[in-house]
């Protein structure tokens, strides 16, 4: 019998009180009506830095409608049956990553796809959601705080696929994976010693990664960090054009479908991985807060619904795909400024894409799920 099913025999509540419509569908409203502002806002974006392109932007209300009704699925499963049968899915999304080398499709000089005909899609995004899930159920079923033969065997479940995305390659993508586990161990309990002693492994790995991981232009955007102005009109050009659009927006912005750099093509990758830059130009600093605010509110009660889960195995699962959220945040956001190297993440909810919204909203899924297993107890 599971850690949720004995709770549930044994609580004794009154289930009496009528459903509202959300908990009979098992929604997080406090959840989900940010990350649908969210969303508003990232529309509106979109549509200036396609150039008014509405089958782009009717591509991303088509994204968002199926990683809804991904999201509303997913919220109907029992977190027990999510535990039963996380060993099943990592080793699913593990199988998919390593046949990327021998039938994976290729574009802009990376292979990250499998093609089913119809469509294409990433594993590495599958695993996003499959890694979390395994690593708690790992370190559940031996016991928290987890002993170190379990910590390591975690870390081993974590690197295996994270270093066959960053061969793929795919650097942002094998970091979020690796973050998503990493999170489980550290929220599980480990020792300071523990913590020590990986960070200290970590850091021996710098230098063989660089030697024999890193591809060239990848170890070029690093060095590019530093001194952008250095290649002014090759690897610095991203970095300059992205501080440019953020700094000519001022506190309030040129005005929507005002900006510059995006709409003279200065700005790359503008519809994607630096899109905040045109947030930034076009609806300037307070444009960016607002935002912030609003991806803010949404961790701040993905933390919450991780603080008052019932089972160890729900916030630890809670707590990591909410930190790893926070994560895309803070990296996009920090590439886009020139703080950190260009690694390709996305900004969530406003950035285009497919498979990473569906996932994105698949993790959210999971987290409503959570959040109405808490509020179901506690009548």
């Amino acid at each position: 019998m599971s850690e949720y099913t004995r709770f549930l025999e044994g609580s004794g509540r009154d289930f009496s009180r009528p459903q509202t419509p959300a908990e009979r569908l098992h929604l997080d409203v406090v959840l989900l009506t940010p990350l649908l502002g969210i969303m508003t806002i990232g529309l509106f974006v979109l549509f200036s830095a396609s150039d008014g392109d509405w089958d782009t932007v009717s591509r991303q209300i088509r994204n968002f409608v199926v990683g809804f009704g991904v999201l509303l699925v997913v919220a109907q499963i029992r977190l027990d049956t999510v535990q039963r049968w996380a060993p099943a899915l990592y080793l699913l999304a593990l199988i998919l990553l390593l046949l990327i080398p021998f039938f994976g499709v290729g574009a802009k000089g990376a292979q990250r796809w499998l093609s089913l005909g119809f469509m294409r899609f990433q594993p590495s995004e599958v695993m996003k959601i499959a890694m979390p899930l395994m690593v708690a159920a790992w370190v559940v079923r031996h016991g928290l705080p987890p002993r170190p033969g379990v910590t390591v065997t975690a870390l081993l479940i974590i690197a295996l696929p994270a270093v066959a995305i960053a061969t793929q390659p795919d650097l942002g993508t094998a970091i979020l994976v690796a973050a998503s586990g990493a999170f489980v161990v550290f929220m599980a309990g480990v020792s300071w010693w523990q913590i020590i002693s990986g960070a200290v492994a970590a850091l021996a790995c710098i230098w063989p990664a660089w030697l024999f991981v890193l591809k060239d232009y990848q170890k070029q955007r690093i060095l590019t960090l530093f001194d952008p102005e250095a290649d002014k009109l090759g690897a610095g050009w991203n970095i300059i054009q992205s501080k440019t659009a953020i700094g000519s927006g001022g506190w309030s912005g040129k005005g929507w479908l005002q900006g510059t750099q995006s709409h003279l093509d200065f700005l790359p990758e503008s519809q994607t991985d630096f899109i905040i830059a045109v947030l930034a130009e076009e609806w300037g600093l307070r444009g960016v807060l607002g935002l912030v605010v609003l991806y803010g509110i949404v961790v701040a009660r993905g933390l919450w619904i991780s603080f008052t889960a019932q089972t160890s195995y729900s916030r630890l699962l809670a707590s990591a795909i909410t930190l790893t959220f926070c994560v895309y945040v803070i990296v996009n956001m920090s590439m886009v400024a020139g703080i950190l190297p260009v690694v390709g993440v996305p900004l969530p909810f406003v950035s285009f894409g497919g498979t990473s919204i569906v996932t994105l909203l698949l993790g959210f899924g999971i987290l409503t799920a959570i959040s109405t297993e808490k509020r179901i107890l506690s009548r």
